[in-house]
């Protein structure tokens, strides 16, 4: 396989391992409001975004769910959480940043998490001078699984869908950049991907610190 020439990074469950940070805050809140978190039901929603999250909540827990309200609150929570306690980075992703960097190949991150949220978390976890940029959901509009962010995150490169490398562990996060023509690495993290989905990516690896072997570097 060859190095690509950007390399585009999903940022929750991705770079760091905040997804079951979240999923813990989210059950603490679901409580409060009289609702009970199913860890299966849970993993449904994960890697969804806008009215297929939404919607997904309410054929869950009925029409009456405060979906939108827990969901904030539960966002506030988590980042409240790692600003205090610090956030969890994902196993071999401090190395394969560090193995881009020596080849001089940009990196971008590409999230539906909020500018604010995201440029915050980067800093948090020392990891903000690896990219290049950040493009997140609230520049396209369509999130994932559409190819709007990493077209947008190509295009801010200026490197071709087919010379980039996307980095995922959602299934919508592969569908977006296959979609895309731009070839994706899946590193799962909660949900494994469906055969559908696993298809899509290039590879399936079980963390960062397999991505460099897939290179030929010779």
């Amino acid at each position: 396989m060859q190095l690509p020439k950007l390399a585009v990074f999903d940022m929750d469950g991705l770079l760091f391992d905040t997804e079951r940070v979240l999923m813990e805050e989210n059950a603490v809140v679901m409580a409060e409001h009289g609702y009970a978190q199913d860890y299966d039901e849970y993993v449904q929603t994960i890697g969804t975004a806008d009215e297929e999250f939404f919607g997904r909540l309410y054929e869950i827990h009925g029409p009456d769910y405060p979906a939108h309200e827990i969901a904030e609150a539960s966002r506030v929570r988590e980042i409240e959480r790692m600003k205090r306690e610090g956030v969890p980075v994902k196993p071999g992703i401090p190395e394969l940043l560090q193995f881009f960097r020596d080849r001089e190949i940009p990196c971008c991150v590409a999230t539906s998490t909020i500018r604010s949220d995201a440029e915050a978390l980067l800093e948090l976890a020392g990891v903000a001078d690896f990219f290049s940029y950040v493009v997140t959901s609230e520049e396209v509009e369509q999130s994932k699984p559409n190819p709007d962010i990493f077209l947008l995150a190509c295009e801010r490169g200026d490197t071709s869908p087919k010379d980039a490398m996307v980095f995922e562990d959602s299934q919508n996060g592969v569908l977006a950049a296959f979609r895309a023509g731009i070839p994706v690495i899946c590193i799962p993290d909660i949900k494994q991907p469906e055969p559908y989905y696993a298809e899509k990516a290039t590879k399936v690896v079980p963390s960062a610190l397999d991505v460099p072997t897939l290179f030929d570097l010779h």
